[in-house]
């Protein structure tokens, strides 16, 4: 069984994002970029079922610009088998990157796929989700336990109540939760290795897919600053700044 892992190249989730002054967008110039946090525990999930011997291959996918390389051989050196880079200069929404997963599943015709459940950089947890739409596929999103079982898989996630494990038949697309796994640490043998792994580089237009952004970004601004705090002398003066300042009652 494949297993197909997309993967994100995104800023650093230690570095502290800069908006660019005229508000267009994130400042990334000079910036250290990794792969989202999420898509690495995708990527030891995925390589975690192979040495279990549910999965034979991990392939690696990112779509972005041709830096995306970098990432891809993180992904390598983690323990993926093989790469695809989607190279494209656009601004790659999620509904377009479902697209582009898709085509590539029917070129690929993996068994799962394992995807992050959201990036660090937009947020937008949709990416999945679409893929499963787009595919047709049965889906468990926020995965903390994936399990082989039965020809199919048990994914076991976390909702309001407490845990919910559902049962899945293959093929499938499960997103991955921050308790899912740790992701290992990655040795320079590895990381010399992943410079000889395949990768493969496809334009979208390649796949047959349209990539053109659907959504605008009108603004980007940094949070207000918090303001500091202030004592107040009794009760009667606390109830009334928090009914007409904060207006929380």
């Amino acid at each position: 069984m494949k297993v197909l892992v997309p993967v994100k190249r995104v800023v650093d989730y230690n570095v502290k994002v800069r908006v660019k002054s005229d508000g267009t967008g994130v400042d990334i110039a000079n910036v250290k970029m990794s792969m989202n946090p999420f898509d690495e525990i995708a990527i030891e999930e995925a390589v975690r079922l192979r040495e279990k011997g549910v999965a034979s291959e991990v392939i690696a996918v990112s779509c972005g610009v041709s830096q995306c390389q970098e990432t891809l051989r993180t992904a390598l050196a983690i323990g993926a088998d093989r790469a695809i880079l989607v190279e494209s200069s656009e601004e790659l929404q999620p509904l377009a990157v479902a697209k582009l997963l898709k085509a590539l599943m029917d070129k690929e015709q993996p068994g799962l796929v394992i995807v992050g459940k959201q990036a660090i950089d937009d947020d937008c947890n949709q990416t999945g989700q679409m893929l499963a739409a787009l595919a047709g596929l049965p889906q468990a999103t926020f995965a903390s336990k994936v399990e082989a079982a039965d020809g199919g898989i048990q994914v076991t996630r976390e909702v309001d109540g407490g845990m919910e494990t559902l049962a899945l038949t293959l093929p499938a697309v499960v997103t991955t939760d921050l308790r899912l796994n740790e992701p290992r640490y990655v040795t320079l043998p590895n990381i010399m290795k992943a410079k000889k792994k395949q990768m493969d580089i496809y334009k979208p237009a390649d796949l047959g897919v349209d990539v053109t952004p659907r959504i605008k970004t009108l603004k980007v601004s940094e949070p207000p600053k918090r303001g500091a705090g202030v004592m107040v002398p009794d009760v009667a003066t606390l109830v009334a700044k928090l009914k007409n300042e904060a207006k929380v009652i």
